[in-house]
């Protein structure tokens, strides 16, 4: 049996262990559980640069002190820039927008927003630590450098060609024209002024200060259709989470734009199938199916909130889940035409000794985002953009100040028995699925370790492969797989026992008697770490 690490009274999780260390420092010195999380966000996007980066989004569920704390959730994505239009695109002569270079760069970047939000939130909690300090350990890193991830030696860009074309990546991320090997060290010293700028100036001046104006210049030099003017206008926002009531507890989500929608469905659905126990052929032959039913309306309405046709909490009701329960044949597999949504992203918790805990995403959307590499600020942009559509007809047209759709969703839970849970997963269209098995595993009996480490299946296509299949890591138990391709699932199976493909999951668990229960996924370069 794989133990749980077990801490006195907090904890936190994240994909690389240097932010984990982040978030325990920030804890050791009294900060709570939101500081604690913008010291790992900083410390990630430096360390973990292929995955996420400040040039990139981010949302926030942040559940108050207390056994019944309000739970609060951030949406932190910027908006398509003023010069984004499906005109300009185009008269380009493209068909899609571009997923590397310039051109990729196409909405705000939202992550330094949302900390800015999250930070007031703290405050008005009892928050008290200064910006310096929980920027401390990111500008260390950049000063002294950092040892190259595990992962980021063995994640090849997809677009490969397009993304060493793009400005500034190979000179950040591949020097000399080839990947860096085992053992090798980088100093991102344009970032790390940044972020020295930033512990004096503030957050807001990276859209509305000298930094705002360093990165409008550079995108602008570039070519990108994100202007001055649209770093100005942004804020993040804090929005009513989506939740939803099973059986001994409560699941909280966020809202579109992003298919937090998605994730809390597939669980509402799978509740009324009656499954009582993992690991079986109906465990994840019904999450599968409820995957399915639960993507089939996400892209029927999941689009930016100011252009929504339907509340989607009227979609999280029990009539609508046993609805969708009934339509799911329980010996075969539905066919299903599947529409892919690649990404890379981290996830990371925290929870402090009063019971606030955090459960948070940050990304750049594609490994190595748009490939792009503000030269005055270091700062490697997003391609989120790449969801949008050109057709004008699309649920998500290209248009300037429009929201794209985000894959990014964290998720937290409160039991009714005092138990409370942050966890979450990178991966694309894989988060819901992930979250939806470690989460059922952990209902099930598993504790929290074995149910991130237990193997993991993706239905559809994935980054790198192309195949609509239901993939699955090789530790299945061989009956299990053979069930599955009986009933009609096309079942194909990898040959690692632990691979990126199936996302970098985690969680933490707080228990009303004070201990923390904390992992991160053995997939990643992360761990947990608290007092």
């Amino acid at each position: 049996m794989i133990e749980t690490p077990v801490f006195g009274a907090s904890a936190a999780a994240a994909p690389h262990h240097l932010a984990s260390e982040a978030g325990r420092a920030v804890l050791a010195e009294g900060g709570n559980a939101i500081e604690a999380m913008v010291a790992m966000a900083a410390t990630i996007a430096v360390v973990y640069p292929h995955m996420n980066a400040i040039g990139g989004d981010g949302f926030w569920l942040v559940h108050e002190p207390g056994g019944k704390g309000r739970v609060h959730a951030i949406e932190a994505c910027g908006p398509a820039g003023a010069l984004a239009t499906i005109e300009r695109y185009r008269e380009m002569g493209h068909d899609t927008i571009p997923a590397r270079g310039p051109d990729a760069a196409v909405t705000v970047a939202g992550a330094i927003g949302g900390w800015q939000t999250a930070l007031e939130l703290s405050r008005s909690l009892g928050g008290r630590m200064p910006l310096k300090d929980l920027l401390t350990n990111a500008i260390a890193h950049c000063d002294t450098g950092y040892a190259i991830s595990d992962s980021e030696l063995r994640t090849w860009p997809q677009q490969v060609e397009a993304a060493k074309l793009a400005p500034g990546f190979s000179d950040f991320f591949w020097p000399g024209g080839e990947q860096p090997k085992a053992g090798a060290r980088r100093r991102p010293e344009a970032l790390g002024a940044t972020f020295k700028h930033l512990a004096d100036a503030g957050l807001d001046d990276f859209y509305r200060g000298d930094i705002g104006r360093e990165i409008g210049a550079d995108l602008a030099a570039m070519g990108a259709p994100v202007t001055r003017q649209d770093m100005a206008a942004f804020k993040a926002r804090l929005v009513q989470p989506l939740a939803i009531q099973l059986p001994g507890l409560a699941v909280y989500n966020v809202p579109p734009p992003t298919q937090g929608l998605a994730s809390l469905l597939i669980l509402g659905i799978f509740e009324k199938l009656g499954i009582e126990r993992a690991e079986g052929f109906d465990h994840h032959h019904g999450l599968v199916e409820a995957t399915k039913r639960a993507f089939a309306i996400r892209d029927r309405y999941v689009t930016d909130p100011a252009h929504l046709q339907i509340d989607p909490a009227s979609l999280l009701s029990d009539a609508v889940f046993a609805r969708e329960a009934a339509a799911i044949d329980r010996k075969r597999a539905a066919s299903w035409p599947f529409k892919s949504g690649d990404g890379d992203t981290v996830w990371m918790g925290a929870i402090d000794a009063s019971g606030m805990a955090v459960s948070y995403i940050q990304s750049i959307y594609w490994e190595y985002g748009s490939g792009c590499i503000l030269p005055r600020t270091g700062v490697n942009w997003q391609n989120r953009g790449v969801s949008f559509s050109l057709d004008k007809r699309a649920l998500n047209p290209l248009a300037p100040g429009r929201k794209p759709f985000h894959t990014l969703n964290p998720a937290f839970a409160r039991f009714a028995d005092g138990r409370i849970v942050s966890y979450g997963a990178m991966g694309g269209d894989g988060q819901p699925q992930f979250q939806a098995q470690i989460l059922t595993r952990y209902r099930f009996g598993q504790n929290p370790a074995a149910a991130v480490d237990a193997p993991r299946w993706l239905f559809g296509r994935s980054w790198g492969a192309g195949s609509l299949s239901l993939k699955l890591e090789s530790r299945f138990d061989p009956m299990l797989l053979a069930r599955l391709a009986a009933a009609g699932h096309p079942v194909e199976e990898y040959s690692e026992a632990y691979s990126d493909q199936f996302g970098h999951a985690g969680m933490l668990v707080k228990h009303p008697k004070g201990h923390v229960e904390a992992t991160h996924d053995p997939r990643s370069d992360g761990d947990a770490r608290g007092l």
